[in-house]
């Protein structure tokens, strides 16, 4: 037998790296199980009723909106009565959740069940093991969103009759992957509690609460601490450091980032996240900015929460390969 034929054997019987192995099984599992269904149920139904409205509020105006450009990413902006808030604001509210379910039973669901041992018995590496359940939990949560792009956007061109631009899809396709990586975060922390709690019910409500706490109250802590750092006087200068030190403090909130992002992303209009004076307004150019401008304008809320990510991750699996498991 020559060297090619053997090259060539070897190639065709080279193992399937394990992590897929793991992927492939836990991505099945997710899409045929029931809480992939009711997820998908209700927000489709939320979703459709957020959609609806918007859609009605732009068409009744869209006899005097001639020459507004980007008037489709209006459906995930607007705010129509009589829902009280834009679809961004929605999806970065409910969208934790799709994380947090599909992490937080990843390890110490197969530890309950007593298969833990017996998976990590087979010649796969402990790594491979949790790196594929995350990444099937996060291929899950990108069909979801991406089937929620879809959605809206064909509701929106039904509703509406125009269709996206190119420019409009490709912002879109980075609000995607910038939602993907938001609920990343989420399902990070959540894989993280499931390694360390031996209960998954005690690994879900710890990331609920987290996701709670700072969805509900975390305008309020961070108010409470910028008057700590910056005390407010009545001066105007007291009155910017706290903004500013109120804005600096909510960074450390993923969803204050994805908020930031997403409002840049769908709007070409907005030009900052940051506070702006009066003399910026005054002298500012009205323009709307392409693409590349909006994700200068973002790029340091994107890449901390990519960080956050990547962190929350990282320690995930550092404490899964110590973590001794017993039979």
């Amino acid at each position: 037998m020559t060297t090619a034929t053997v090259t060539e054997t070897e190639k065709e019987f080279r193992p399937v790296s394990g992590w897929r192995v793991v992927a492939a099984k836990e991505l099945a599992d997710h899409l045929l199980s029931g809480r992939f269904i009711v997820l998908m149920a209700v927000l489709g139904i939320a979703t459709a009723a957020a959609v609806f409205a918007a859609s009605g509020g732009i068409r009744d105006v869209a006899p005097n909106a001639q020459g507004i450009t980007a008037l489709f990413l209006k459906l995930f902006t607007v705010t129509v009565n009589p829902v009280p808030f834009p679809l961004i604001v929605f999806v970065g509210f409910l969208a934790p959740l799709l994380g947090i379910m599909f992490g937080f039973d990843a390890v110490n669901g197969e530890r309950s069940q007593g298969t833990l041992p017996r998976l990590l018995s087979q010649p796969i590496h402990r790594d491979e093991v949790i790196l594929g359940k995350f990444v099937a939990g996060l291929s899950v949560v990108a069909i979801m969103l991406a089937s929620l792009v879809l959605f809206v956007s064909g509701i929106g061109i039904f509703r509406l009759g125009v269709v996206p631009s190119a420019a409009e899809v490709t912002r879109l396709f980075v609000w995607l992957i910038l939602a993907v990586v938001y609920v990343g975060f989420w399902q990070a922390l959540a894989t993280l509690t499931s390694v360390m709690a031996r209960r998954a019910s005690t690994s879900a409500l710890i990331p609920v609460g987290v996701w709670l706490v700072l969805a509900l109250f975390g305008s309020f802590i961070f108010s409470a601490v910028a008057g700590l750092v910056a005390p407010r006087d009545g001066s105007p200068a007291a009155e910017v450091d706290y903004l500013r030190a109120e804005q600096a403090i909510s960074q450390i909130s993923p969803i204050t980032l994805f908020q930031q992002g997403s409002t840049v992303l769908l709007d070409p209009e907005v030009r900052t996240v940051g506070l702006v004076t009066l003399e910026q307004v005054d002298r500012a150019i009205v323009s709307e900015l392409n693409l590349t401008q909006s994700l200068g304008v973002v790029w340091p809320q994107l890449v901390v929460l990519v960080a956050m990510t990547a962190a929350m991750f990282a320690l995930a699996y550092i404490a899964f390969v110590r973590q001794e498991v017993r039979a």
